[in-house]
């Protein structure tokens, strides 16, 4: 009897030839790095050199998250990636009622140009690539970086980084919008244009199917509903007068990777023969780096368990495994403390290593695609995609990802899987080692990183003496005309821009655009 995968998908208790009848390996699958990029996004992926490993990382006051930073460094991770609170990420000052409680809890707190140099001290911005999970004001924190990086002398073009910049994703299933759907697609645009102009070497959008998929999506929704935001935002930039092969080589993915394995390589697999065909087909996409799905990974947090949590470590690792072997570009193994606090040091460090051990202590980098031509993983790819296609085209029936997002039907379409696995988890169906099987009477104590509660008060000091020492008048005329440009077609980037660096707080900057162009207001119709 067939196992369903996670998609709902038959999973065979053996694979044969017949499976691949008229398949056609020259069509489904080309050669590493050439379209359709079934096999990777590169000729020689990891034989050269191994994936980015991107710790994600980010907590209390810059100062703190600053050592973390260089903590991380030392222990040769190749790329930092910002975790921000969630006043940061609603577009928030630290003193503002709404941040109560929260200030520093699930990431840093940036108010400001001097939290930003004080995130970034002693780091060389030239040197190394920095991933911002940041998404309604992520044009803020891009360009907050800039800021400190012309202060220490680099230019823009030599930045490497992405900032994640996904708001659709976030009406679908995290929540932290701040404008309507419309403008925020307009700030995207503007971003695109900005970066294209002054920042050619970052990715200018990481289009995010990992926060789906915590939420409960299964693997062919997660890539379908990602796609079809990718779409939205490539119509946004193409109907903004942009070239498709001028902004797509710069846009990015990011996914999720899950302890079943098969089918998540066989997703990523999926994933990038559909994006390929979608770019040329549709868009006319000329440059083959256009037609690339390029993507970060972060293994599943949602499977991590807080009971026998050393367990999480076994997880952690073939979760990584799956996105080595599906060809992610750079990767974020999750510690194996996270599903009762912030990682401990020594937890960051052991999720560090498990990236190491994959990278230079296996054969898996050896070879590109190991699992081309597996009559059990060729087939799972077939059935991801055609599963994915058909999510897809019903978003396009919907009237494309916005008109189906103010619709609710992606997220209820997730909301209804994540209850499937909750019900399995529940009775049993579903193993969750340590939790509903091979639990333990009494479980080991466990000291967990407790971020200081007196950082609010701290921040809070801080903007007080920065709105003191500025120069208001000057803060009051950038703020203004950064209203007015919202208020027109210009992009608001360059305005944004002069109103940081005069120390207008994320805060206040967000708080001018919100005058201009509203807030989101949910509504339940699917």
């Amino acid at each position: 009897m067939a196992r369903e995968s996670e998609s709902g998908l038959p999973i065979e208790p053996v694979y044969g030839p017949d499976v691949l009848t008229g398949w056609d390996p020259a069509v489904r699958l080309g050669e590493p790095g050439a379209y359709p990029f079934t096999r990777g996004v590169y000729p020689t992926m990891y034989t050269g050199r191994p994936w980015t490993m991107r710790q994600y990382a980010g907590f209390g006051t810059a100062a703190e998250s600053n050592a973390r930073y260089q903590r991380l460094i030392a222990h040769g991770t190749s790329g930092l990636s910002v975790a921000f609170d969630l006043p940061t990420q609603m577009g928030y000052d630290s003193d503002a009622p709404l941040a109560r409680g929260e200030v520093g809890k699930v990431g840093v707190a940036i108010d400001s140009i001097e939290d930003m140099r004080v995130l970034f001290a002693g780091i060389p911005l030239g040197e190394v690539s920095t991933s911002m999970t940041i998404n309604a004001p992520a044009a803020l924190l891009l360009l907050l970086y800039q800021l400190v990086a012309e202060e220490q002398g680099v230019p823009a073009h030599r930045l490497t980084g992405t900032v994640q910049n996904d708001v659709l994703k976030e009406y679908i299933a995290r929540g932290t919008y701040i404008f309507p759907p419309k403008p925020s697609l307009r700030l995207t645009a503007d971003i695109f244009r900005y970066c294209g102009a002054e920042m050619p070497r970052w990715n200018t959008i990481s289009i995010s199917g990992y926060h789906m998929a915590e939420a409960g999506a299964s693997p062919a929704q997660e890539i379908a509903f990602t796609l079809a935001d990718g779409i939205e935002y490539v119509r946004t930039a193409v109907a903004a007068g942009m070239d498709i092969d001028d902004f797509a080589p710069r846009l990015s993915f990011f996914f999720v990777a899950r302890t079943t394995l098969l089918e998540e390589v066989a997703k990523f697999r999926a994933a990038r023969r559909i994006w390929a065909r979608v770019m040329r087909a549709e868009f006319g996409a000329r440059d083959p780096r256009s037609m690339m799905l390029r993507f970060h990974t972060q293994t599943a947090g949602v499977q991590l368990t807080a009971q026998q949590p050393e367990v999480n470590l076994v997880r952690v690792a073939v979760q990584a495994l799956g996105a080595v072997l599906g060809g992610t570009q750079s990767l974020h193994t999750n510690s194996f403390d996270e599903a009762i606090a912030l990682p401990t040091d020594k937890a960051a460090r052991l999720a560090l290593r498990t990236q190491q051990v994959l990278a230079y202590e296996t054969d898996v980098p050896a070879t590109v695609d190991p699992f081309a031509g597996s009559y059990a993983v060729e087939s799972l790819t077939d059935a991801v995609e055609a599963a994915a296609l058909e999510l897809m085209a019903r978003v396009e029936d919907l009237g494309g990802a916005v008109s189906a997002i103010e619709q609710g039907f992606q997220k209820s379409e997730i909301e209804r899987s994540a209850y499937r696995i909750a019900q399995e988890t529940d009775a049993g169906e579903r193993v969750v080692v340590g939790v509903n099987r091979f639990a333990l009477d009494e479980e080991e104590p466990y000291v967990p990183l407790r971020v200081d509660p007196a950082i609010e008060a701290r921040q809070t000091e801080r903007l007080a003496r920065l709105r003191a020492d500025r120069d208001t008048r000057a803060v009051t005329s950038a703020l203004t005309t950064l209203r007015r440009t919202a208020e027109g077609t210009g992009n608001v980037l360059p305005p944004m821009k002069n109103a940081l660096r005069a120390r207008a707080t994320v805060g206040e900057v967000c708080g001018a655009l919100r005058e201009v162009w509203g807030k989101y207001t949910p509504t339940e119709v699917f």
